[in-house]
């Protein structure tokens, strides 16, 4: 798929605000995305803490990008997906300590792994410059169902 810029997904998923980290989505298919931000330099960014982005809060970026691939993907189908509640972190790497002080935009990547009515997991990769920063899988189930 086409390069989509916030305005076109910003509404298939709960975070708002600030608190949205991606800016655009690269690339997209049936099984994974490319998202890219920018909002770890932001000062206002909500998960700073002591004027620091820690590293950690990159499985959030990968969340939301596993909330927008699965967004884009109910509205391809003309449907629309019950929202989801991350319960599960597995396997997570760390490369860096923090992010604030990276120039240039990050790269997110999620590939499903399963895939449920009630349930998704996915494997997550964060790069920035092409040096991977973390990776892991998360698992998220559905409202309507926890």
């Amino acid at each position: 798929m086409t390069k989509l810029d916030k305005l076109h997904w910003q509404d298939l998923i709960p975070h708002r605000g600030a608190m949205c980290l991606l800016d655009a989505v690269i690339d997209w298919d049936e099984s994974s995305i490319h998202a890219r931000a920018a909002s770890h330099r932001d000062p206002d960014n909500p998960l700073r803490a002591d004027g620091r982005l820690h590293a950690v809060s990159l499985c959030e970026y990968g969340a939301q990008a596993m909330a927008v691939h699965g967004g884009l993907l109910a509205r391809r189908d003309r449907d629309t997906a019950a929202p989801g509640l991350l319960v599960s972190l597995r396997e997570v790497k760390l490369h860096v300590t923090r992010i604030d002080d990276l120039a240039g935009a990050l790269d997110v990547h999620a590939r499903r792994l399963m895939s449920s009515a009630d349930a998704m997991q996915c494997a997550f990769r964060v790069e920035h410059a092409g040096v991977v920063l973390a990776e892991g899988r998360a698992a998220v189930i559905t409202k309507e169902n926890s």
